[in-house]
């Protein structure tokens, strides 16, 4: 009786896995990189001018080759630039 609660423990740990995993890839399909926004140290990612190779790095704030993930459609309102 305990090794089928444990199985059944497991494919629905699996099971509820996957269902975050299909929002995380939806959720992302409505994101964009939006340059020029970020903030020192802030950054989501290596410089594209390539000042530095790793989120958290930004020196100064707003700079055009560092940029933030940020929800599609608000990047321009922010006063970022659209990465491609």
């Amino acid at each position: 009786m305990k090794s089928t609660l444990a199985h059944q423990a497991l494919v629905a740990a699996a099971l509820a896995g996957l269902g975050v995993a299909g929002m995380s890839l939806a959720h992302a399909e409505d994101m964009v990189q939006c340059y020029g926004i970020a903030k020192a140290g802030q950054n989501d990612c290596g410089s594209k001018t390539g000042v530095h190779g790793c989120a958290g790095e930004a020196k100064v704030d707003n700079d055009k080759g560092d940029f933030k993930i940020v929800p599609k459609g608000t990047c321009v309102k922010l006063g970022g630039t659209v990465g491609t």
